[in-house]
């Protein structure tokens, strides 16, 4: 069994750190939130962020970074480091983390999205902090967390360049009712993994609308075409947006209740504005900071991202939503393929 350190308590944190405990690896949750830890010490629940899942006896929950990272008996620390941080904070986490990294334990990424400042994809910034040679691999898939701690089967993958450190993080999570597959292009993986919360944002809009299923369709298919053309510019292979990490993450995260970037998207449709959503919310909607930084990135690259820019135009420029659509409907015409 390894020794497992999970950073981030939210819902996909704690649901990742009960995964890992239930196969019976030793597991210590860090926690921000000092009322919230205590909480979960008391009762065995997150009661914030994912109610339904009893914490194991062999889950323990930590607010200083130090003794979460450790392991008890050994001043070697934790085997393996999984990080399921919101993007915007990782960089700061792991900057406090570093110290006690270094026997450089296998650092598993759970957290997707591009980190808004830099437009960075989070392996990027683990390199920068930790050093680009640092062992790691990035997990992306269809992980409605909702789904997964009422024991629905789901699948994922481990992306890294090295197969090693792939497989690694494949068995590490693989179960009868979670199957990882392995992925040596991680640049694809994260960035799927990144822009499909845009386009379920803008799919929640739709639904929000009551536009029905041909502009459901519409919109998820430009989205992949989208993603998938920011991604090959960016070094990705295209395949990988035909995969789990793509279509399947979309697909998913485009269509169900459970996703909080749908869930923006659709209370956006019904007059809502993004402030009043994000202070309404303990949640991190992290397809808001990828679209900032998706946006620019596409606008260095002289690339059109029309729904991404569409998205930006509705939540930061005060663009009303039946404007953005009927932007979107009236682009000049050209053929499907056509960059």
């Amino acid at each position: 069994m390894e020794h497992v350190t999970v950073l981030g308590a939210g819902a996909w944190g704690t649901t990742l750190a009960w995964m890992l405990a239930r196969q019976g690896h030793p597991v210590r949750l860090w926690c921000l939130e000092e009322d919230l830890a205590e909480e979960m010490r008391q009762v065995r629940h997150n009661r914030r962020y994912r109610p339904e899942i009893e914490l194991p006896s062999n889950l323990e929950i930590f607010t200083d970074l130090g003794e979460a990272l450790s392991r008890e008996g050994s001043p070697g620390g934790a085997d393996v480091v999984v990080a399921a941080v919101p993007s915007r904070w990782l960089r700061q986490v792991l900057q406090q983390a570093q110290p006690h990294l270094q026997t450089r334990p296998f650092l598993l990424s759970a957290t997707k999205g591009l980190e808004e400042k830099t437009g960075q994809r989070i392996s990027q910034v683990i390199a920068d902090v930790l050093g680009e040679d640092y062992p790691l691999a990035a997990l992306s898939g269809p992980h409605l967390s909702a789904e997964i701690a009422r024991e629905m089967p789901a699948v994922s993958v481990s992306a890294a360049t090295d197969p090693e450190l792939a497989a690694l993080g494949q068995r590490l999570l693989s179960s009868p009712l979670f199957r990882v597959y392995r992925n040596y292009d991680i640049i694809g993986v994260e960035l799927c993994g990144a822009l499909k919360n845009v386009i379920a944002v803008g799919a929640g809009i739709s639904d929000g609308l009551d536009y029905g299923a041909n502009a459901k369709a519409a919109l998820i298919t430009r989205g992949l075409a989208e993603m998938c053309r920011l991604g090959t510019r960016l070094g990705a292979r295209a395949e990988t947006f035909w995969g789990v990490a793509g279509v399947g993450d979309l697909v998913a995260t485009a269509n169900s209740r459970e996703s909080r970037n749908w869930n923006l998207g659709y209370q956006l449709a019904r007059g809502r504005t993004w402030e009043e959503v994000r202070e309404s919310s303990y949640s991190v909607v992290e397809g808001v900071y990828t679209a900032v930084a998706a946006r620019r990135l596409g606008r260095e690259l002289n690339l059109a991202l029309p729904i991404t820019e569409a998205l930006c135009q509705i939540l930061f420029e005060g663009v009303p939503v039946a404007q953005a659509v009927r932007a979107l409907m009236t682009r000049p015409e050209r053929a499907e393929a056509e960059e």
